[in-house]
């Protein structure tokens, strides 16, 4: 069905490359396509397969392989690097220690040959061999053949089989003990030899050259090994990297450091020793001779004598080489353990060593997942920030490891957690993981989806605990500040020594990236945003804090965005919102205004900015406000109108404030706008098309504080039609005002420039501002000659004797 193609008509193809031509190539079956088309033999054409049952006569036939074929493509074809070999190595040697394990439960017998149980890895560079070695359960001749014999085949899947048929002597918990990946070990060896010893059976010798056949005899001149297996590989000429111990001890740390048995490897350490020296006798003759020369020798001999002796006298020395086994995973899996059995202490120690990083985590969560997939995660939050954690943010992974059954598979996680968590360490550790054959990548699937939404949802939960911590602690201090004045001191002291808070200085950004993208957590990391605001001082505010402290008759969360605390703090649009004594947050982060955008609500209460359009407060009386606004558009309409024809396309149009107190005029914007802190922000781009900006600019509203005495002097002017030119000055003026209060710059810098030197030649009663005459250099007079003075040197004869 793989190959099925339209049934209009049937083609014969010359070559199997012509056929691949006509068939789709999706990644789905590529590489059985690929397979299937490079090894039929079978037949000499190809014919596209027409969706029918087949008739009663037609002949069934079987895929006929050239092994050395289907090797080459297992090996070469599978892995994408050499170094994978180890771990398969020892994934099966474990395998096989699981197994001899689980069958001692039962008959504690079939441990009497070996009590240990463990993995022992050894090299020898001058013949380039590496021996891998298990206690485990061993193989008899005939497992020897099946399992090795045959590509593909595994021995623990029969024993999976053998489980799930009623058989009580399997164990469901194993990957599998030889089965394709055994194969790996050819990345690196030309040859391989395995020698096994099965309770059940003599020991023997299985050897191959990854060609179309192997040989297996009976193994009476090795070392018997008790109960287990030995694999030696034979390495290629290139493969002189894993002979190196500080690789291999490097490779099984990173694959298999929480593999449950003992892996030793043997090392050898140099160390310098003493050597006795034989003539310690005549050299302390010779000291007695010394001492009895004459004592008369100058001082410099006797040093220079001292000095020799003293090196005579230092300890002769020799490196010495040692050989030793050393065990190498000495770390636990403490992910596979309860929660209540592991220790904080035991949480930072292990997160150190995952991620080789100084500083103990900031928080951790231990969960086991159940349901749809089963696995068992420990994340951790870093104590420090990554110095390149924003420079490749959306080429950046969180550094998250997955485990099967304590076999690294792989840490280069891309989708599994959305990037706004990259900062992320932890392990995942899964038994039914849905792996290729080479272990190496994950296969699209359903399940990674339902993982990766448990994962995200956990760490969301452990930030929503760690942001608490410190809300739950307050509340009881404050029961307990209507009775004690300190209490205040000791909360603030608190404050300070929030984790959450230090957490949202390092990573903060992190949480706005994800309002941004992604939609279906963005309820829950809309709680662990944080902002500054008029009335939190030194400390922060969070969204629920805020509703929480609302007036009654307050609708709405009101904010301001802009470059700096201290611009927004003396913005004139704050001025209604103090004397009302609301609360106002404060967006000073260029990524605020983007992540806000997203926010519509929070808790029933809508978010509103204050520099736009629409701001209303709860509090007026509507039929009262609705009376004072016609009388005051009525009053100020020659002004309005004066102001907008004299401005042109500079304002959308002018009209009368109700947020000002003090400023004579502000700027706001469009509801669905840019502000003018975001129009800051897309000039700025590196990128940014200075066309493009302009269309997507705000349409700018210039409102007026009626009030004001400059705006009631103007509208006068204008309603007695007194306007003149100097009128008009004070009126751009105005506007450039506003402009720069709220945030734009100047409509024209150059007639800016001109109006205000305008201004001040007027205030200073200039007549003209032609430029005055260049000031007059005087004339220097020319000095007089110095006539030459003889000096008679002999009257300051008298003078030197004195002194």
């Amino acid at each position: 069905s793989v190959f099925a193609a339209k049934p209009a008509e049937s083609r014969v193809y010359q070559t199997p490359a012509d056929a691949m031509a006509v068939f789709p190539r999706r990644r789905s079956f590529g590489l059985l396509a690929v397979a299937c088309v490079a090894l039929l033999a079978c037949t000499s054409t190809i014919r596209p397969v027409v969706a029918e049952e087949a008739p009663d006569a037609s002949e069934t036939f079987e895929f006929q392989a050239e092994v050395n074929r289907l090797l080459d493509i297992i090996i070469n074809s599978l892995y994408r690097s050499k170094e994978i070999f180890l771990r398969e190595v020892i994934s099966n040697g474990s395998d096989a220690l699981d197994k001899i394990r689980f069958l001692s439960v039962s008959d504690a017998s079939v441990l009497d040959a070996e009590k240990n149980l463990e993995i022992r890895i050894s090299f020898d560079k001058d013949a380039r061999t590496l021996t891998i070695k298990d206690t485990g359960v061993g193989m008899t001749k005939a497992d020897l053949v099946a399992n090795l014999g045959t590509v593909a085949k595994s021995g623990t899947t029969n024993f999976v089989e053998a489980m799930s048929s009623g058989d009580a002597s399997g164990d469901l918990s194993l990957i599998g003990q030889f089965g394709v990946g055994f194969y790996s070990v050819y990345l690196v060896a030309d040859k391989v030899r395995v020698r096994s010893k099965h309770n059940d059976d003599e020991q023997h010798v299985w050897e191959s050259a990854a060609d179309s056949s192997f040989k297996v005899w009976k193994d009476d001149d090795g070392e018997a090994l008790g109960r287990g297996t030995e694999i030696t590989l034979f390495l290629k000429e290139d493969a002189g990297e894993f002979l190196d111990q500080d690789r291999l001890e490097e490779l099984i740390l990173r694959y298999s450091e929480f593999i449950t048995f003992p892996i030793y490897l043997h090392k050898s350490k140099t160390e310098t020793v003493t050597i006795e020296d034989d003539d310690e006798e005549e050299e302390a003759e010779d000291l007695d001779d010394d001492e009895s020369e004459e004592d008369d020798e100058e001082l410099d001999e006797d040093d220079e004598d001292e000095y020799e002796d003293d090196e005579d006298d230092a300890p002769k020395t020799e490196q010495v080489t040692t050989w030793e086994w050393h065990q190498v995973n000495s770390q636990t899996a403490i992910w596979s353990r309860d929660t209540k059995e592991v220790t904080d202490d035991e949480y930072k120690s292990f997160y150190k060593s995952l991620s080789k990083d100084a500083e103990d985590p900031t928080t951790w969560i231990h969960f086991r997942a159940e349901g749809e997939v089963e696995f068992k995660s420990i994340l951790f939050v870093p104590g420090q920030v990554p110095f390149d954690m924003y420079d490749n943010y959306h080429t950046k992974s969180a550094q998250l490891r997955l485990y099967v059954r304590k076999v690294l598979i792989t840490d280069e996680f891309e989708d599994l957690v959305p990037r706004y968590l990259n900062f992320l360490r932890g392990v995942v550790d899964s038994d039914d993981l849905p792996l290729n054959v080479s272990r190496e990548t994950l296969q699209q699937h359903k399940v990674l989806k339902v993982m990766g939404k448990k994962l995200v949802r956990k760490a969301l939960e452990m930030l929503r605990k760690l942001a608490t911590q410190v809300d739950g602690s307050s509340d009881e201090d404050d029961d307990e500040a209507e009775e004690d004045e300190d209490t205040e001191e000791e909360d603030a002291e608190e404050a300070k020594d929030d984790p959450y808070l230090d957490f949202w200085a390092k990573f903060g950004k992190n949480i706005k990236l994800g309002i941004i993208e992604d939609s279906a957590n963005r309820s829950k990391l809309t709680k662990l945003l944080r902002f500054k605001s008029n009335k939190s001082g030194d400390s922060w505010t969070s969204l629920e804090q805020y509703v929480e402290s609302m007036k009654d008759w307050q609708k709405a969360i009101y904010y301001i965005s802009g470059e700096s605390i201290e611009a927004v703090e003396d913005s004139p649009f704050l001025e209604k919102v103090k004397a009302k004594d609301l609360e106002v947050l404060y967006l000073v982060d260029p990524i605020d205004e983007y992540a806000i955008q997203h926010v519509t609500e929070f808790d029933g209460k809508k978010l509103q900015s204050v520099t736009k359009e629409g701001l209303k407060f709860g509090d007026e009386d509507e039929d009262v406000e609705k009376k004072r606004e016609k009388a005051y558009k009525d009053a100020f309409k020659p002004l309005t109108e004066y102001l907008k024809d004299l401005y042109g396309d500079a304002v959308t149009k002018v009209t009368v404030s109700k947020r000002v107190e003090t400023s004579p005029t502000v700027i706001v914007t469009s509801q669905y706008g840019n502000s003018a802190n975001m129009e800051r922000i897309m000039r700025s781009q590196a990128f940014a098309d200075q066309q493009k900006t302009s269309y997507m600019g705000a349409q700018k509203t210039m409102e007026i504080n009626p009030r004001h005495p400059v705006v009631a002097e103007l509208n006068q002017l204008v309603a007695s039609e007194n306007a003149d030119d100097a009128t008009a000055d004070l009126a751009w003026l105005l506007l450039d005002n506003a402009l720069m209060q709220s945030g734009f710059p100047a409509h024209d810098i150059a007639a800016f420039n001109d109006r205000v030197l305008r201004v001040m030649s007027k205030g200073l009663s200039l007549e003209s501002l032609d430029l005055t005459p260049e000031i007059e250099i005087p004339e220097e007079e020319e000095e007089e000659e110095e006539e030459d003075v003889d000096v008679d040197l002999d009257d300051f004869a008298g003078i030197e004797e004195e002194l």
